[in-house]
C-alpha cells in the first residue's frame, strides 16, 4: 500500500467533519484531492495513472460523469470502453483511492455544453431547474449512474467517498432538489458537496454540502488577450476570503470579496487549485510549475486543509458519436470560449498522456507534508500578519500567514506573483509562537514558496521545509538561497548542509536538497533513453491564411475542420513495436494550430503557445505507420494572447525540431 493514502478497509471508516477537517475513524486528516476524468483516458491506462496519482500524494479522487460522454443520443447510454464508469471506480478500489463524484448534471469541464446533451435543449424546458422537464430526464441520467456505482458507496467497502451536484450554481433550492433525488434513487455517502463559487440565491441548509472553494494562476476564459489579465493576481495572497472574484468570470461576471459568515462554520476545502490551465483560442496561457506550488502554499497557508487540484491529470477528448465534444462558440449552451478539439492537457502535474511535468515533484514533497502532519496541522487557525488586498506586483513586503494552535505553528512564505518578477526580501526575522527566528535577520530570495516549522517534534524552529516523519525520522528540505538554520535541544545548528537520507544532520533530523525532496520515498528509476528516431517530410504548403472571426462570445474563433484543407501537411514516419512504448511524439513547432492525423482520423490537436504538440505514441494501433500534421501559419495582429514564449514575431508556420521522447 502506498503510504500517501487512506485505506478502504475490511472495516468500513467511520468518517465525519467539523469546522477543521474531515475526521475518518477519528483522526483528523488533510486529504489532497486530484481530479481525473476517466472518459478523458483510454480504459487500459486507468490503473498505471490511478497509481502515479498516488505515488504524487493524490489521497482522494475527483471525476467529472459527463452526461454527453454517455447519452449523447437521448436513450441510448454508452457505459463502453473509456465511458465504462464502473469499471474506473472498481480500479479505484483496487488502488485503495477514495473518490468524489462529481455527478452534474451540468459539469462544464470544458465539455460540450458543459456536459448536458445537445438533443435537451430540444425539450423547450430550461436547462438546470427544477422544471418537471428538466428533471425527469436527470432522474433517468442519475439513476444511471446509480447503476454502475450499486456496492460501489462507501458503506460498501467501496471507494466512492461523497459526491458533487452540478456545478458552479447559484440556486440553492435547485441544489438540493439534486440531493433528494439522487438520495431518493439510492445514494448514500458520508458527505456531500457544492462548489463554493458564484454566491447563492438561495442557500442551501447548513450540514447537506460542503462547500468547496478554488482559484488558479490565470484564465483561458478571460476576455481579455493582455498579460495578466483579471484579478488572478489576489491568488497569491494570503488572506481569510476562501473563494475566488476571478473563477468563470465570463459567465458570472464581476463578482464582490465579501466573505460568508454561515461558510466559515465548514472546513476550508478547494476542489479547483489550478494545477495548471488549459488554452482557449483567443487566450494561451502557459503555466509554470511555480504557479501551481504557489497556489498551493498560499491556500494551506491560508487555512485550507484539503487541497483540490483541477486538473491534476490531463486528458483527450472522446470521440462523439454525432459531434466533438469540447466547448466552442457555436454550441447551443456554455458557448464561452474555443477548446481544442480532442486535448484537455490542461498543463496539470500528470498530462494528458501521463507524463510526469516538473510541479508533479514539486507538489508531492507538499504532500508528503499535508498527510505526515495531519493531526497537527488540521486544527491550528490561520493569521494574517501582512495585508490580505496587496496589489499586484507589489514588492513592498514579504507575503507571509502563520498557522498556529497554543505554542506551535509553520510559518508559510510566499515570494512569487505570476509574471511579477518580485525581488529577494532582505532583513527578515520572524515572530511566532513567542519564537523569535532566524538568529540573525535573513534574505528570502525572489520567488520563493515554503513552509518553516514552529515547536514541531521537537524543532523548536528551523529555516528549512518540514517534508515529512517516517519510521522515526524526520526530513527536512534546504530552500534554495536560505541557509538551513535548525534550532533543537536548546542548540542552534547553523548553515547545515544535505546529507541526504542516508546520514542524519543531527539524531533523527534529515535534510535533504529540493530534488532529492521531491522524489522522497520514491524507487530509484532508469534514466536511459535509447534514441529513437520520427521521420518528417513536408508534402504542401500553406494556402491562403484563413480570416479569424470574432465569435457569439466577442472573441476569436478556432478555425473549423474545413480550413485545415489549406493548412501546410507533413507526414511523420513512426518507430515500430518497442520504439512506441512508454514514448511520447514531441512536435516543436510554430504555428496558429496544429493538428495530427491517423488514416485520415483528427487524434490529436494543439493552439500554439510555445510548448511543443505532444502525443503518446502508445495509442497508436501497430498497423498505422505514418501520421499526418497539419499546420495553420501565425498571422499578423491575431486578435490572441500569445504567452512571451511563443515565437508569434513573423507570419507563417515552421516545424523546428521533431523527436520522440521517454513518458
Amino acid at each position: 500500500m502506498c503510504m500517501l493514502g487512506f485505506p478502504l478497509q475490511a472495516q468500513v471508516p467511520e468518517v465525519k467533519w467539523d469546522s477543521h477537517s474531515l475526521i475518518i475513524d477519528g483522526k483528523r486528516i488533510v486529504p489532497v484531492m486530484g481530479e481525473i476524468h476517466y472518459s478523458r483516458i483510454p480504459a487500459n491506462e486507468w490503473e498505471r495513472e490511478v497509481r502515479k496519482m498516488k505515488e504524487g500524494g493524490v489521497t482522494l479522487i475527483a471525476n467529472y460523469v459527463f452526461w454527453n460522454h454517455v447519452e449523447e443520443q437521448e436513450g441510448i447510454f454508452d457505459w463502453s470502453g473509456q465511458r465504462d464508469l464502473r469499471r474506473f471506480l472498481e480500479v479505484c478500489k483496487a488502488e485503495q483511492m477514495p473518490v468524489v463524484l462529481r455527478i452534474g448534471p451540468f459539469c462544464h469541464g470544458e465539455a460540450r455544453c458543459g456536459g448536458i446533451p445537445d438533443w435537451v435543449f430540444t425539450k423547450g424546458c430550461k436547462t438546470r431547474d427544477t422544471n418537471e422537464t428538466f428533471m425527469k430526464y436527470v432522474d433517468a441520467f442519475y439513476r444511471q449512474i446509480y447503476s454502475q456505482v450499486i456496492g460501489l458507496q462507501w458503506k460498501d467497502g467501496g471507494p466512492i467517498i461523497a459526491a458533487q451536484f452540478d456545478n458552479e450554481q447559484r440556486n440553492g433550492d435547485y441544489l438540493m432538489a439534486l440531493k433528494r433525488l439522487a438520495l431518493s434513487i439510492g445514494f448514500d455517502l458520508p458527505f456531500y458537496t457544492r462548489t463554493g463559487w458564484p454566491k447563492l440565491t438561495h442557500p442551501v441548509p447548513f450540514g447537506e454540502m460542503i462547500p468547496l472553494y478554488g482559484d488558479y494562476a490565470d484564465g483561458f476564459w478571460d476576455r481579455s488577450i493582455e498579460e495578466t489579465a483579471g484579478n488572478y493576481y489576489k491568488a497569491f495572497n494570503f488572506k481569510a476570503f476562501r473563494s475566488s472574484t476571478a473563477i468563470a468570470s465570463e459567465q458570472l461576471g464581476e463578482q464582490k470579496e465579501t466573505i460568508d459568515q454561515a461558510s466559515q462554520a465548514y472546513p476550508y476545502f478547494t476542489c479547483e487549485l489550478g494545477g495548471g490551465m488549459m488554452t482557449s483560442y483567443h487566450r494561451r496561457v502557459y503555466v509554470y510549475p511555480e504557479d501551481a506550488y504557489s497556489l498551493a502554499i498560499v491556500k494551506l497557508g491560508s487555512g485550507s486543509n484539503l487541497l483540490g487540484y483541477y486538473m491534476y491529470h490531463g486528458g483527450t477528448n472522446p470521440d462523439g458519436k454525432l459531434t466533438y465534444l469540447n466547448e466552442n462558440q457555436r454550441t447551443p449552451a456554455t458557448n464561452y470560449n474555443d477548446l481544442p478539439v480532442k486535448t484537455y492537457d490542461f498543463q496539470a502535474p500528470l498530462g494528458e498522456f501521463g507524463q510526469k511535468n516538473p510541479h508533479y515533484y514539486m507538489l508531492r514533497k507538499l504532500h508528503l507534508f499535508m498527510h505526515d502532519y495531519a493531526e497537527t496541522l488540521a486544527p491550528m487557525e490561520a493569521s494574517f500578519p501582512c495585508p490580505q488586498d496587496i496589489e499586484k506586483g507589489d514588492d513592498s513586503r514579504l507575503r507571509w500567514a502563520y498557522r498556529s494552535k497554543g505554542e506551535s505553528g509553520f510559518v508559510f512564505i510566499n515570494n512569487y506573483e505570476r509574471l511579477q518578477n518580485l525581488s529577494d526580501k532582505k532583513g527578515i526575522q520572524f515572530d511566532v509562537c513567542g519564537i523569535e527566528f532566524p538568529r540573525k535577520p535573513m534574505t528570502i530570495p525572489a520567488g520563493t514558496s515554503c513552509i518553516f516549522p514552529v515547536n514541531i517534534d521537537g524543532i523548536t524552529y528551523a529555516t528549512a521545509q518540514l517534508i515529512a516523519k517516517r519510521d522515526g525520522k524526520i526530513y527536512l528540505e534546504q530552500i534554495k538561497g536560505i541557509p538551513a538554520e535548525i534550532c533543537v535541544d536548546g542548540k542552534t545548528l547553523r548553515n547545515v548542509k544535505p546529507k541526504g537520507t542516508e546520514r542524519p544532520v543531527y539524531r533523527n533530523i534529515y535534510l535533504v536538497d529540493s530534488e532529492t525532496a521531491g522524489r522522497l520515498f520514491l524507487p530509484l528509476r532508469s534514466h536511459e533513453d535509447l534514441a529513437v528516431g520520427a521521420t518528417l517530410t513536408k508534402v504542401k504548403e500553406a494556402g491562403a491564411s484563413r480570416k479569424i472571426t470574432i465569435g457569439v462570445q466577442h472573441v476569436a474563433e478556432a478555425p473549423v475542420d474545413a480550413d485545415f484543407e489549406d493548412a501546410a501537411i507533413y507526414t511523420i514516419g513512426l518507430p515500430e513495436g518497442d520504439g512506441r512504448k512508454n514514448r511520447l511524439l514531441q512536435i516543436d513547432y510554430r504555428g496558429d494550430v496544429a493538428r495530427l492525423y491517423a488514416d485520415g482520423k483528427l487524434i490529436a490537436d494543439n493552439f500554439y503557445n510555445g510548448r511543443p504538440f505532444l502525443f503518446g505514441l502508445e495509442r497508436l494501433p501497430d498497423t498505422c505507420k505514418q501520421l499526418e500534421l497539419r499546420i495553420l501559419p501565425l498571422q499578423k495582429d491575431m486578435p490572441v494572447y500569445f504567452p512571451r514564449e511563443a515565437q508569434t514575431d513573423k507570419p507563417g508556420e515552421e516545424v523546428i525540431h521533431i523527436s520522440t521522447i521517454p513518458l
